[in-house]
Protein backbone atom coordinates (compact mmCIF):
# COMPACT_ATOMS: atom_id res chain seq x y z
CA UNK A 1 0.00 0.00 0.00
CA UNK A 2 1.17 3.39 -1.12
CA UNK A 3 2.53 5.24 2.55
CA UNK A 4 0.14 8.35 1.86
CA UNK A 5 -2.30 5.21 1.81
CA UNK A 6 -1.41 4.44 4.99
CA UNK A 7 -1.55 7.97 6.48
CA UNK A 8 -5.11 8.14 5.25
CA UNK A 9 -6.31 4.94 6.46
CA UNK A 10 -4.66 5.75 10.16
CA UNK A 11 -6.08 9.18 10.01
CA UNK A 12 -9.76 8.01 9.42
CA UNK A 13 -9.54 5.31 12.25
CA UNK A 14 -7.58 7.94 14.95
CA UNK A 15 -8.88 11.19 13.93
CA UNK A 16 -12.62 11.24 13.27
CA UNK A 17 -14.75 10.31 15.72
CA UNK A 18 -18.06 9.67 14.19
CA UNK A 19 -18.95 6.42 11.82
CA UNK A 20 -22.05 5.22 9.67
CA UNK A 21 -23.29 2.26 10.79
CA UNK A 22 -25.35 -0.22 8.85
CA UNK A 23 -27.61 -2.53 10.31
CA UNK A 24 -30.08 -4.72 9.32
CA UNK A 25 -33.74 -3.88 10.27
CA UNK A 26 -37.06 -5.75 9.95
CA UNK A 27 -35.33 -7.15 6.39
CA UNK A 28 -34.14 -3.95 5.00
CA UNK A 29 -31.14 -1.65 5.42
CA UNK A 30 -31.03 0.87 8.20
CA UNK A 31 -27.85 3.10 8.69
CA UNK A 32 -27.14 5.81 11.91
CA UNK A 33 -24.19 7.64 13.22
CA UNK A 34 -22.22 6.29 16.43
CA UNK A 35 -19.29 7.53 18.00
CA UNK A 36 -16.59 4.84 17.67
CA UNK A 37 -12.83 3.59 18.97
CA UNK A 38 -10.61 1.11 17.01
CA UNK A 39 -8.00 -1.13 18.67
CA UNK A 40 -4.86 -0.31 17.37
CA UNK A 41 -4.53 -2.91 14.84
CA UNK A 42 -8.17 -2.00 13.90
CA UNK A 43 -9.45 -5.39 13.98
CA UNK A 44 -12.25 -4.91 16.45
CA UNK A 45 -13.96 -1.55 16.60
CA UNK A 46 -15.93 -0.27 20.30
CA UNK A 47 -19.19 1.69 20.13
CA UNK A 48 -21.40 2.46 22.84
CA UNK A 49 -25.01 2.38 21.92
CA UNK A 50 -28.46 3.16 23.82
CA UNK A 51 -30.74 -0.22 24.15
CA UNK A 52 -33.74 2.58 23.13
CA UNK A 53 -31.75 3.03 19.86
CA UNK A 54 -32.87 0.80 16.86
CA UNK A 55 -29.51 0.31 15.72
CA UNK A 56 -28.81 -1.63 19.13
CA UNK A 57 -31.72 -3.78 18.89
CA UNK A 58 -31.01 -4.55 14.60
CA UNK A 59 -27.69 -5.23 15.85
CA UNK A 60 -28.39 -8.09 18.62
CA UNK A 61 -31.27 -9.88 16.05
CA UNK A 62 -28.14 -9.45 13.29
CA UNK A 63 -24.76 -9.07 14.31
CA UNK A 64 -23.75 -8.85 10.84
CA UNK A 65 -22.70 -4.68 10.87
CA UNK A 66 -21.11 -2.32 8.43
CA UNK A 67 -19.49 0.92 9.90
CA UNK A 68 -17.97 3.81 7.65
CA UNK A 69 -15.57 6.38 8.11
CA UNK A 70 -15.33 9.23 5.75
CA UNK A 71 -13.11 12.12 5.71
CA UNK A 72 -14.39 15.70 5.73
CA UNK A 73 -16.13 16.96 2.48
CA UNK A 74 -14.00 18.92 0.54
CA UNK A 75 -15.18 20.70 -2.09
CA UNK A 76 -12.77 21.53 -4.21
CA UNK A 77 -12.04 17.36 -4.31
CA UNK A 78 -13.69 15.12 -6.58
CA UNK A 79 -16.60 13.63 -5.06
CA UNK A 80 -16.01 9.99 -5.81
CA UNK A 81 -12.01 10.79 -4.35
CA UNK A 82 -13.43 11.46 -0.67
CA UNK A 83 -11.59 9.13 1.52
CA UNK A 84 -13.58 6.32 3.27
CA UNK A 85 -12.92 3.35 4.90
CA UNK A 86 -15.73 0.68 5.05
CA UNK A 87 -15.51 -2.01 7.99
CA UNK A 88 -17.23 -5.18 7.66
CA UNK A 89 -17.63 -7.55 10.95
CA UNK A 90 -19.83 -9.28 13.29
CA UNK A 91 -21.21 -7.50 16.61
CA UNK A 92 -21.25 -8.03 19.94
CA UNK A 93 -22.98 -6.77 23.32
CA UNK A 94 -20.19 -6.79 25.82
CA UNK A 95 -21.05 -6.63 29.25
CA UNK A 96 -20.11 -5.61 32.26
CA UNK A 97 -18.86 -8.95 33.58
CA UNK A 98 -16.82 -10.00 30.41
CA UNK A 99 -13.52 -9.95 30.20
CA UNK A 100 -13.18 -7.60 27.54
CA UNK A 101 -15.20 -5.26 29.35
CA UNK A 102 -12.23 -3.24 31.11
CA UNK A 103 -10.29 -3.33 28.05
CA UNK A 104 -13.32 -1.89 25.41
CA UNK A 105 -14.21 0.65 28.20
CA UNK A 106 -10.73 2.19 28.67
CA UNK A 107 -10.54 2.44 24.75
CA UNK A 108 -13.52 4.33 24.29
CA UNK A 109 -13.34 6.88 26.92
CA UNK A 110 -9.32 7.24 25.69
CA UNK A 111 -11.04 8.56 22.77
CA UNK A 112 -14.35 10.01 24.14
CA UNK A 113 -13.61 11.10 27.84
CA UNK A 114 -16.81 13.08 27.78
CA UNK A 115 -18.64 10.60 27.84
CA UNK A 116 -17.68 8.42 31.26
CA UNK A 117 -20.79 9.74 32.74
CA UNK A 118 -22.98 7.75 30.25
CA UNK A 119 -21.38 4.19 31.55
CA UNK A 120 -23.53 5.01 34.57
CA UNK A 121 -26.85 4.84 32.39
CA UNK A 122 -28.17 1.18 32.80
CA UNK A 123 -29.81 1.32 29.07
CA UNK A 124 -26.02 1.82 27.66
CA UNK A 125 -23.79 -0.89 26.05
CA UNK A 126 -20.71 -1.28 25.02
CA UNK A 127 -20.52 -2.84 21.78
CA UNK A 128 -17.44 -4.70 20.53
CA UNK A 129 -17.51 -5.73 16.44
CA UNK A 130 -14.81 -7.89 15.16
CA UNK A 131 -13.87 -7.24 11.73
CA UNK A 132 -13.17 -9.63 9.05
CA UNK A 133 -13.09 -6.82 6.12
CA UNK A 134 -11.89 -3.35 5.34
CA UNK A 135 -11.87 -1.28 2.02
CA UNK A 136 -10.09 2.05 1.84
CA UNK A 137 -10.85 4.34 -0.51
CA UNK A 138 -7.73 7.07 0.01
CA UNK A 139 -8.25 8.96 -2.75
CA UNK A 140 -9.03 8.56 -7.15
CA UNK A 141 -7.76 5.21 -7.90
CA UNK A 142 -6.38 4.14 -4.80
CA UNK A 143 -8.66 1.35 -3.55
CA UNK A 144 -7.52 -1.32 -1.47
CA UNK A 145 -9.56 -4.53 0.19
CA UNK A 146 -7.68 -5.53 3.50
CA UNK A 147 -8.35 -8.64 5.48
CA UNK A 148 -7.56 -8.24 9.35
CA UNK A 149 -3.81 -8.97 8.60
CA UNK A 150 -3.60 -6.31 6.55
CA UNK A 151 -5.80 -4.24 8.28
CA UNK A 152 -3.58 -4.66 11.36
CA UNK A 153 -0.14 -4.09 9.89
CA UNK A 154 -0.95 -0.95 8.14
CA UNK A 155 -3.35 0.32 11.23
CA UNK A 156 -0.45 0.40 13.40
CA UNK A 157 0.07 3.51 15.57
CA UNK A 158 3.68 4.32 14.09
CA UNK A 159 5.95 3.12 11.66
CA UNK A 160 6.42 -0.25 11.51
CA UNK A 161 9.53 -0.19 13.48
CA UNK A 162 7.07 1.34 16.37
CA UNK A 163 4.48 -1.06 15.72
CA UNK A 164 4.96 -3.72 18.95
CA UNK A 165 6.23 -1.01 21.27
CA UNK A 166 3.10 0.98 19.82
CA UNK A 167 0.45 -2.09 21.27
CA UNK A 168 0.91 -1.76 24.40
CA UNK A 169 -2.31 0.72 25.49
CA UNK A 170 -5.76 -0.12 25.93
CA UNK A 171 -6.49 -0.57 22.12
CA UNK A 172 -4.01 -3.68 21.83
CA UNK A 173 -5.55 -5.31 24.84
CA UNK A 174 -9.47 -5.09 23.17
CA UNK A 175 -7.67 -6.89 20.18
CA UNK A 176 -6.19 -9.82 22.52
CA UNK A 177 -9.29 -9.85 24.31
CA UNK A 178 -11.69 -9.69 21.27
CA UNK A 179 -9.95 -12.37 19.78
CA UNK A 180 -9.82 -14.85 22.91
CA UNK A 181 -13.74 -14.35 22.97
Amino acid sequence: MHPQSVDVLRLLLRERRVAALGTLQDGEPAVSAVPFAASDDACSIVIHVSNLAAHTRNLQAHPAVSLMVMAEDDPRQMAQALPRLTLQGQARIVDPDDHAYGPARALYLAKFADAADLFGFTDFRLVLVAVHEARLVAGFARAYTLGPDDLGRYAGRGAPADAAAARSGPGEAVSREHRAA
